[in-house]
Order: C-alpha cells, then sequence, then structure tokens
C-alpha cells in the first residue's frame, strides 16, 4: 500500500464516522424558532357525555383570542345537540367522515351531511348547527377566535 493511500484512508476514516454519527442522531431544533408535540404527548380530555374528546394546541377558546382545537367525536351516533356560536369557526375533518346538519330540527339520520377527511367546513358565528359522529370516529381540527361558547337553541 503506498503512502498516499494511506494518507486518503486516515483522511476519510474521521469523514465517514461523522456522517454515521449524524445519521443516527436526531437533529436539535431551536425551541426560539420551534416548537412541537407529537402525538403521544398531546393531552386529550376523556370522552364527555356527547362522546367527545378535546385537546387544545394553540390558545384557551375560553378567552378572547385565537384558537386551535382537536375534537375527536366517537363512533357510535354522538352528536352535539343543536347550538350556536359567537364567533364564526373554521374546521378541517382530519380523519374519519364527520356528519354535520344545520338548523333547529336535530335529526342524524336524516339532516345530515357527510364530511369526509379533508373536508373544509365553515360554521358562521351565531347560526345552528349541530355535528357528530355515526359508525366511524373523526377527528377534527377547529380554529377560531375565542371564547368559544356555545349556546343551545330549542330543539323542534
Amino acid at each position: 500500500m503506498t503512502a498516499s493511500n494511506r494518507s486518503w484512508r486516515y483522511l476519510m476514516m474521521p469523514l465517514a464516522f461523522a456522517g454515521m454519527l449524524s445519521v443516527s442522531s436526531a437533529a436539535e431544533l431551536n425551541p426560539a424558532a420551534v416548537t412541537y408535540k407529537l402525538p403521544d404527548q398531546i393531552p386529550w380530555s376523556p370522552v364527555d357525555a356527547r362522546g367527545a374528546q378535546n385537546a387544545v394546541v394553540v390558545g384557551d377558546p375560553s378567552k378572547p383570542g385565537f384558537y386551535m382545537v382537536y375534537t375527536k367525536w366517537t363512533k357510535g351516533n354522538h352528536f352535539s345537540r343543536p347550538h350556536f356560536h359567537p364567533n364564526d369557526r373554521y374546521i378541517v375533518v382530519l380523519k374519519g367522515t364527520w356528519w354535520v346538519g344545520s338548523g333547529p330540527k336535530f335529526d342524524p339520520d336524516h339532516g345530515t351531511v357527510a364530511m369526509p377527511a379533508g373536508s373544509f367546513v365553515t360554521h358562521f358565528g351565531k347560526e345552528v348547527h349541530w355535528d357528530g359522529a355515526k359508525d366511524e370516529d373523526a377527528v377534527l381540527l377547529i380554529m377560531g377566535e375565542g371564547p368559544a361558547t356555545a349556546t343551545e337553541v330549542e330543539q323542534k
């Protein structure tokens, strides 16, 4: 083996070792630039009496200001009852099929429209609607301006 071949080998070994380390170690992100939560780090509430779970990911829906909430409607004909919110809400269906109805007549069997994953829905402020899940879980991302109160209306 010539001297020049040996010197290339010695120069390449540290570079190869550094390359292996960079592949096996995770990058460290600057928390001043990026924050994140992996799915198992998102704190979901227990399932409520309506069959829904929530996880606040940005803001506080009970206070003025922008918020984002994951909502999961569990399968089994779980629905909210007719209600309205004071402000517009913007919803993306992330998983499953979400069923949406409007007006004070509550009729999940005949008065709903299926919103499959990928759908985008706007609930306009002060307009009556209701929604939920039938035969599969539906996971939503809901965004809006708080406070995100709900006022139930008399069902007809």
